[in-house]
């Protein structure tokens, strides 16, 4: 399942992400995934929290969008919403058409937490040694 790996690699975005701007965490993230892009986005869902366990996105709600495919007929110069398997004009049906979207897989939005993990509602967070917390 590539799609592990693919949430692997989101995370990573994600945390440096986290990071740059600051923040404690990733509360909501948003993917875009088209129906051409070779991910199923089922198998991110499932993914996604084995990903995330011990991450800034751990607790993040995981949101995807699903995009159409959308082609440009190289005829008439319509553009047009199609089916993944019909990549035919639907207004003239020629097939010298050119994909425009529906490939994507694509981090769109991510909503952070403020401050640093320190700052968090206790004011403090804990300390890890050997694996366990300590208060």
């Amino acid at each position: 399942m590539h799609e592990l790996a693919i949430c692997q690699a989101l995370i990573e975005q994600i945390e440096t992400i986290v990071h740059r701007h600051e923040a404690s965490e990733a509360k909501r993230i948003e993917l875009r995934i088209g129906p051409l892009s070779g991910v199923e986005p089922q198998l991110v869902e499932q993914a996604f929290p084995v990903a995330s366990a011990g991450t800034v996105a751990a607790d993040a709600v995981l949101v995807i969008d699903s995009l159409p495919v959308n082609v440009h007929c190289s005829r008439c110069g319509s553009t047009s919403s199609v089916l993944p398997n019909r990549l035919v004009c639907a207004n003239c049906g020629d097939w010298h058409t050119t994909l425009l979207s529906g490939d994507e897989l694509q981090l769109f939005r991510v909503e952070l937490v403020a401050g640093t993990p320190d700052d968090k509602s206790t004011g403090t967070a804990p300390e890890r040694a050997s694996g366990r917390t300590v208060n």
